[in-house]
């Protein structure tokens, strides 16, 4: 059952990794990039200022615990146990691997950037969209697309940003429970 769940993953990764678009080819890799993301992560920040005067601060502080809470479970728990090679770096694979960026080291799974992105999206999904407003679901979605641009690139399985989703979920909510145990949103 394992292997044929691995197959299944290679499969999906082959497919979205060997999609052809000379746009896509040129677009997502900077798309995932954080620093393409700058623009948006100001105006969060500024935002969550503005609306929140008197706990701005603190909301900015509990994102950055969540992000270095999911960044650390996943970089340094989850891929030094797990030690799953990156789809580019798969000696059985890298020959059907179409690599957008460079491969780097380290393991795969799970797919940092999907945790830290779905931990951002998840934590002001659960702590701010209320009743769940468009702009909630579009940061979800926001932070889904950075994972699969992932596999798209060359560097994750789908499994990796799957994974990395549902633990950026979960730290998300955990960090917006506290918040709200701890705080007021006002």
């Amino acid at each position: 059952m394992v292997q044929q769940l691995l197959q299944l993953d290679q499969e999906v990764f082959i497919a979205i990794n060997g999609l052809n678009s000379s746009l896509l080819d040129h677009v997502i890799p900077f798309y995932r990039h954080k620093l393409f993301w700058v623009p948006l992560y100001v105006y969060i920040v500024v935002s969550l200022l503005r609306k929140f005067p008197q706990n701005g601060l603190w909301i900015l502080l509990f994102i950055t615990l969540c992000i270095g809470t999911s960044d650390t479970v996943s970089s340094k728990w989850i891929k030094n146990s797990v030690q799953r090679l990156r789809p580019c770096n798969e000696p059985a694979l890298m020959a059907k691997v179409k690599l957008r960026i460079r491969c780097g080291g380290g393991y795969s799974f799970t797919s940092s950037h999907a945790t830290n992105h779905g931990t951002l999206a998840f934590f002001l999904f659960f702590l701010l969209a209320k009743p769940r407003k468009w702009w909630g679901w579009a940061l979800l979605i926001w932070a889904l697309s950075i994972g699969l641009a992932q596999v798209f690139v060359g560097v994750h399985y789908p499994s990796d940003v799957l994974a990395g989703w549902v633990l950026g979920g979960l730290i998300g909510g955990i960090f917006a429970l506290l918040y709200r145990i701890w705080f007021t949103l006002e």
